[in-house]
């Protein structure tokens, strides 16, 4: 194969150009820039049309431009490729201690048990109110409820007749007597009946 790979390096800042390394028919041919001395080596493969080199040990001094150039005949007139590199220092990460990290760990699982458990008491405590409550019963609402027989107006008659003459009549006063025999609930009794009864005061 007659292909031809050559390297050039132009330094950041500058206009010169260097050739600093060419690849051909499987031989390698380092030149002795020192940026680049004993610090290239071939990483292409032609069947894959890769063309790439490998640089150890970057430093400040290989920021710059780097022109490829590639010559396969009988097609020699190509545009070299060009590639802009910049090398940056590398930031050391915080290195945090073991007990820290253990820590952090303990509290996120410890807090994620604590949520997980108070959703689970909420839920149980609705459940339980559910099925605690049961309501009036249909017997208990409909049951009928005895009236106090309804006296006639000659029983009222006689009932006033009845008293002394001398006697003073005091005021009347009406007591309101619930025979729904039962605390109070939600539901509305049927035929539930209020007697009025006489209270005389001598």
């Amino acid at each position: 194969m007659l292909t031809s790979v050559s390297w050039s390096f132009q330094p950041e800042g500058t206009d010169t150009m260097v050739s600093f390394f060419h690849y051909s028919q499987g031989q390698v041919y380092a030149g002795n820039y020192p940026p680049f001395k004993d610090r290239i080596s071939w990483a292409g493969d032609l069947d894959k049309k890769d063309v790439s080199i490998h640089i150890e040990n970057m430093q400040f001094i290989h920021n710059g431009t780097y022109i490829c150039d590639v010559k396969n005949p009988p097609d020699i007139v190509a545009q070299p490729g060009h590639i802009r590199l910049y090398v940056v220092q590398r930031e050391i990460l915080p290195v945090f201690p073991v007990w820290v990290v253990v820590g952090i760990v303990t509290a996120v699982v410890v807090g994620l048990m604590l949520l997980i458990g108070i959703i689970l008491a909420v839920l149980y405590r609705r459940k339980n109110s559910k099925r605690d409550y049961t309501g009036c019963s249909t017997s208990e609402s409909v049951s009928p409820v005895k009236q106090a027989p309804q006296k006639s107006p000659s029983d009222t008659e006689g009932l006033v007749k009845s008293l002394p003459s001398g006697s003073h009549q005091g005021p009347v006063i009406y007591a309101q007597l619930d025979h729904s025999g039962g605390q109070h609930s939600g539901k509305i009794n049927k035929a539930e009946s209020v007697v009025y009864a006489d209270i005389r005061k001598n």
